[in-house]
């Protein structure tokens, strides 16, 4: 299965028709299908990295949290437990799977039980079959025939369950702002359920603190801490005072892009930026670029404003502004700005030229008051 584009409308502040298409709309060289492009089906690409990229209060996590709300009707049918509104939400997910195209619609209202979950309306299925001469018409309403009769299900649980069968991860969405104690009970647990190797987390490990030369659980909330200097029993209350924030985070954030890379999964980060140095989102970028590493078309999803990361993505198609006024307004940087290739994006990024620079009036506004 692979998201190929979103639709929705009445999502927390968006404006109508919100869209996000994963599909490349450039023309695609050999180069970009070696690195910046995988193949899902005959012709038919994804992006390898997706970024989102605006000013503060631009919409950059509202986007993201859209794909994130979107993930998790494809893996688990069921949305639950998040911050926002469910009533009212239209939405239309269009993706690929075992050689058709599907798409799905459906109002969703929140439940009427005490917990936050999202109930199901007015769901309706479409498939056609997917040929690479119709590549440039997988969103045309045309050749789609719809899938009735397919069973009944509590109101609470999508019909996407008679297309993909079963609940796995599509999509993992990493904030960072979840309890730090909590960080390392995740962390074992990716561990156990992706199957990754101890040598894998030792080497992750070494990359944010190298006085770390080995990390285990002893429970949910011990563990064992060996350093150059000693071994250490701690809670996971003294661990996240022994280990900085950003060592912390990174270790777990690592382990997820393993996770995403060995079993094929999306990984949505919002505020990448937030969470260590430029280098290491640089790394993590190369990784999804490369094919002898991903191997199974996972792909990076982010907000940022490390401008200079843009730089290393070769394609403009798969980098979205967000802007807001009274709603949120999402654009291709490649279909609205037409800026030249051969331009570093991050010193068009730096020249305002997409209109997401911090206002310099507001700025010594601030300035003149503080001199008062």
């Amino acid at each position: 299965m692979k998201l190929l584009r979103v639709k929705a409308n009445n999502f927390k502040n968006c404006c109508d028709d919100f869209m996000i298409d994963m599909t490349p709309k450039a023309r695609k060289s050999s180069e970009d299908k070696e690195y910046e492009l995988q193949e899902i089906a005959p012709e038919l690409y994804a992006f390898n990295t997706g970024a989102f990229i605006g000013k503060n209060a631009s919409g950059k996590t509202t986007a993201i949290e859209l794909l994130d709300c979107v993930y998790s009707i494809l893996g688990d049918f069921r949305l639950e437990d998040k911050h926002y509104t469910y009533d009212g939400v239209k939405l239309e997910i269009t993706f690929f799977h075992e050689d058709f195209v599907y798409r799905y619609e459906t109002e969703l209202a929140r439940g009427r039980t005490m917990g936050n979950q999202a109930v199901f309306h007015n769901e309706r299925i479409f498939r056609k079959p997917y040929y690479k001469t119709y590549v440039d018409t997988i969103f045309a309403d045309e050749d789609y025939e719809e899938l009735t009769e397919l069973g009944d299900l509590p109101e609470d649980t999508s019909n996407i369950f008679f297309v993909l069968k079963k609940k796995e991860t599509r999509a993992v969405f990493f904030d960072g702002y979840s309890g730090e104690a909590d960080t390392y009970r995740l962390l074992f647990l990716a561990l156990k359920n992706y199957d990754i190797s101890r040598d894998v987390l030792t080497k992750i490990i070494r990359i944010f603190d190298e006085n770390i030369k080995e990390l285990t659980s002893l429970d949910d909330h011990n563990y064992c801490v060996v350093t150059r200097q000693e071994k250490q029993v701690m809670s996971d209350t003294q661990l996240i005072y022994f280990l900085s924030s950003g060592t912390t985070k990174g270790i777990l954030l690592y382990t997820l892009m393993v996770a995403s890379l060995k079993e094929g999964f999306d990984l949505l980060i919002d505020e990448i930026d937030n969470h260590f140095h430029k280098t290491l989102v640089e790394n993590m970028i190369s990784l999804y670029k490369d094919k002898s590493i991903n191997t199974r078309n996972a792909t990076l999803i982010f907000t940022t404003h490390y401008c200079e990361v843009l730089d290393h993505m070769g394609r403009q198609d798969n980098i979205w502004v967000c802007h807001a006024d009274n709603q949120i307004h999402l654009s291709n940087m490649f279909e609205v700005y037409h800026i030249r290739p051969a331009l570093l994006k991050s010193k068009q990024y730096y020249n305002n030229a997409f209109g997401t620079a911090v206002n310099y009036s507001d700025l010594m506004g601030l300035k003149k008051v503080l001199k008062k």
